[in-house]
């Protein structure tokens, strides 16, 4: 199991405790072998956070972790959890720290893998707990991206299971702007859903005010969609056409005598013409904007501390002392 976690240390050791129930109960069922870890990944948190993961790993044979040199944001985070678990693991889960998603599916996740999906989906069954705001602008937010051809599950966050060759082709995907709820679906192969209903966050804050919720989704959009840039040049040739047919009129008052004067109107045309090349020049200056950090090349996180990395090397150490 995969956890990113930034700022976590309120609800960590709540998330730890049941996490832990979740593979004991699942190792006793024999539906998963006693190997099976949950990996923590630090992406860069200012609070106790990695000293919580490193005090459990001590006292937890479940419990091991990655610490981020930086924080590199929420998706990096998860696909740096995913790159190092994918070695040692059959399959993944991945999970949010906040314990809003429903730890009972997890069960059901399992078997539908056992039953051959590469790829299990958790879907929330509504959003009756959200406010308003946050329902209609999140349905809005998934309809808006099917619509401009990006393909992604309907209420579903990151909240899924993946098998270890979803995972291998995954890391062939390099782009630097990552938007793992439209990659993964990229990848194929079989997968199906499981709803459950989402519970409140059980401690602290979300990580995702209004800010970051808008640059997500708007990342989301401009790195699976050409379809703005489309709409801008519809509504260009459409400005276009509309200054003909004002021409025209211009041109016939000019012939028939009247006066065609009117600095209201010409401000506003003016005004209105300037913001269209302003939004135009500005989205497209996010597609270069993308490109430039996609040609860059730089890695997409670094890891400082790898914990089942220092456990192996003082494992091999004692084994040559003795």
């Amino acid at each position: 199991m995969v956890v990113p976690c930034y700022n976590e240390q309120e609800v960590l050791p709540e998330t730890i405790k049941r996490l832990t129930l979740v593979l004991n109960d699942l190792i006793r069922k024999d539906l998963i072998c006693k190997q099976s870890r949950i990996l923590f990944v630090d992406d860069g948190s200012r609070d106790a956070t990695w000293q919580l993961i490193e005090d459990h790993n001590k006292t937890n044979n479940f419990v091991t972790g990655l610490k981020l040199s930086k924080n590199a944001g929420h998706q990096n985070a998860l696909l740096a959890g995913l790159m190092k678990a994918k070695m040692i693991s059959d399959c993944v889960i991945s999970i949010d720290a906040d314990l809003q998603d429903d730890l009972n599916v997890i069960k059901e996740f399992i078997s539908q893998y056992k039953d051959g999906y590469d790829i299990v989906y958790g879907v929330r069954k509504s959003r009756t707990t959200d406010t308003f705001f946050k329902r209609f602008s999140a349905q809005g937010f998934y309809k808006l991206l099917n619509t401009m051809g990006v393909n992604v599950i309907y209420n579903h966050a990151d909240y899924r299971l993946m098998s270890k060759r979803v995972l291998d082709h995954l890391s062939e995907f390099k782009e630097t702007n990552l938007f793992l709820r439209g990659l993964i679906p990229l990848v194929g192969f079989k997968s199906t859903e499981v709803y459950y209903d989402r519970n409140e966050r059980f401690a602290g804050e979300s990580k995702y005010p209004l800010k970051k919720m808008l640059a997500f989704a708007f990342d989301g959009i401009t790195s699976f969609s050409v379809t703005p840039i489309r709409l801008i040049s519809g509504i260009g040739l459409l400005m276009f056409a509309s200054s003909l047919l004002i021409g025209i009129y211009v041109i016939m008052n000019k012939l028939l005598g009247y006066t065609v004067t009117g600095w209201s109107s010409l401000m506003i045309s003016i005004w209105f013409i300037g913001g269209i090349h302003l939004v135009a020049l500005g989205l497209i200056g996010e597609y270069v904007g993308k490109i430039y950090k996609e040609v860059k090349g730089r890695p997409k996180y670094i890891i400082e501390t790898d914990l089942q990395h220092t456990q192996q090397n003082q494992t091999v150490k004692q084994l040559i002392h003795s």
